[in-house]
């Protein structure tokens, strides 16, 4: 076999993988541009090897993708907080239902601990997550910051972390304060602009409100 069947064989095993996985992801975002790649990699295996069907009905799914995040992208979504009570029982059903995927991302989490901040994290009015804090010091702690599955692509922490601090600055909040929950959680607010804490020998993240 010469490098450049092999090549070409690598190219349709790499789609072949990528098509798969962009099934298992619940972000219709990541699933989007997974797809895509990979069926524009099949579209190039398909017309390399001489199979046009292949190529050609890739060719068509790879356009698609492409209108799809275009729309996606250029779509202006509405998003609002919602302030709730803690005893509110849509909370309780909601933080109840999401347990498991909660844990993942916030390990000891317990509802039932104090919170002086409760919020819904609306989108398009549809309830995308539940963001929940103490204040102590001029500083919000978040203690719960999740986002559904499908909701994740930082657009939900850059409303409440950035456009929204206006709204925080005004209740007197100078800072937000988060402790080292979970990797992901950490490269998720480290992309939103906080920074290891000195205060803390590195065990907080920390954001002032500007």
């Amino acid at each position: 076999m010469t490098d450049t069947n092999q090549i070409i064989e690598l190219i349709g095993y790499l789609a072949m993988i990528l098509v798969a996985m962009a099934m298992v992801f619940s972000s219709i975002l990541k699933l989007r541009w997974f797809s895509l790649v990979g069926s524009a990699l099949f579209t190039i295996y398909g017309f390399t090897i001489g199979a046009y069907p292949v190529g050609a009905v890739n060719g068509f799914i790879m356009i698609t993708n492409m209108v799809f995040l275009i729309k996606m992208y250029a779509q202006k979504e509405s998003f609002k907080t919602l302030e709730i009570d803690i005893t509110n029982k849509y909370l309780k059903h909601f933080l109840e239902f999401h347990s498991h995927d909660i844990l993942k991302f916030f390990p000891g989490f317990n509802p039932e601990n104090h919170y002086t901040t409760a919020f819904l994290i609306l989108r398009d009015m549809q309830v995308a997550g539940v963001f929940l804090a103490e204040e102590k010091n001029n500083k919000l702690h978040i203690k719960l910051d999740y986002v559904t599955p499908q909701y994740r692509d930082f657009k939900p922490g850059d409303y409440i972390y950035n456009q929204q601090q206006g709204a925080f600055k005004e209740k007197g909040i100078t800072h937000f304060v988060s402790e080292r929950f979970s990797n992901a959680h950490d490269k998720y607010l480290m992309k939103l602009g906080f920074e290891n804490s000195s205060e803390s020998s590195g065990e907080l993240l920390l954001k002032k409100i500007v």
